[in-house]
């Protein structure tokens, strides 16, 4: 290439970089429609017939929003809940444990056995923005009402897997794992910044979900469970979008 053509090849890249700058929708002016992925974290607390067996909890998850311009959406999210340690962890593992609660593994010393509690939500949402307030009609005041179900358990780790009490399918028969049918529902803001770099929702989140034990026997009451609970959880929940914008096309007249 001569050295002469590079000034010229340096204006054509400028112009076509304005021209697609220009070509990207105005987040400031009007309601858009968008798609959106997003991750999210929140702080859980029980309630029902889950705050017997389990304390506060912590959520991470992510989903898919797209919002129309009216500013009705759906999505698609899943959610991690996790914690260290759970009630009444002294009754847990009685049946298979000392009077001081430990347990002994092969070698006859006292293995190192850890309960947690593990779970997950899986959710089909949907929900509308008013935009009461924020910088631009894609901010504002987010309503959602969501589908879907949960599962928890405790889940019982033992590092060097020294205890043959716990070991396979035993361990199904003391982590009273339970699941099924869920609603939630949500109120919080959603903020969409003017320059496209900031973006979030924070709020708070309610789920009622009427679960089930999917074990067959309890261990340690000797029992066939029949649970139907009703296990309940407030969630102060933060969430971080990335919005996947569209370009405006362009039409020329020519006259």
């Amino acid at each position: 290439m001569k050295f002469s053509a590079i000034p010229g090849l340096i204006l054509l890249l400028f112009i076509l970089a304005s021209s697609s700058l220009k070509a990207q929708v105005n987040v400031r002016d009007s309601a858009l429609s968008m798609s959106m992925i997003y991750a999210t974290y929140g702080f859980s607390m029980p309630g029902g017939d889950l705050a017997d067996r389990f304390g506060n909890s912590h959520q991470i998850g992510g989903g898919y929003m797209f919002k129309w311009k009216s500013g009705w959406s759906i999505s698609a999210e899943g959610n991690f809940i996790f914690r260290d340690g759970v009630k009444n962890q002294s009754e847990v593992l009685s049946g298979i444990s000392t009077h001081d609660g430990f347990i002994i593994d092969e070698a006859g010393f006292f293995a190192n056995v850890m309960l947690l509690e593990r779970g997950y939500s899986l959710w089909a949402k949907a929900g509308k923005l008013v935009p009461l307030f924020g910088p631009n009609p894609n901010s504002g005041m987010l309503f959602q009402l969501g589908g879907g179900m949960l599962q928890h358990k405790i889940r019982i780790q033992d590092p060097n897997n020294s205890a043959p009490q716990l070991k396979g399918a035993y361990k199904k028969g003391y982590d009273k794992m339970c699941n099924g049918p869920a609603v939630s529902e949500f109120i919080g803001y959603q903020h969409i910044g003017n320059q496209r770099t900031i973006n979030f929702f924070a709020g708070i989140e309610f789920v009622q979900a009427f679960t089930s034990s999917r074990r067959a026997f309890y261990f340690n009451e000797m029992t066939r469970p029949d649970e139907k609970r009703i296990d309940l959880l407030s969630t102060l929940k933060a969430g971080w979008y990335l919005p996947l914008y569209r370009k405006t096309s362009q039409k020329f007249f020519y006259y």
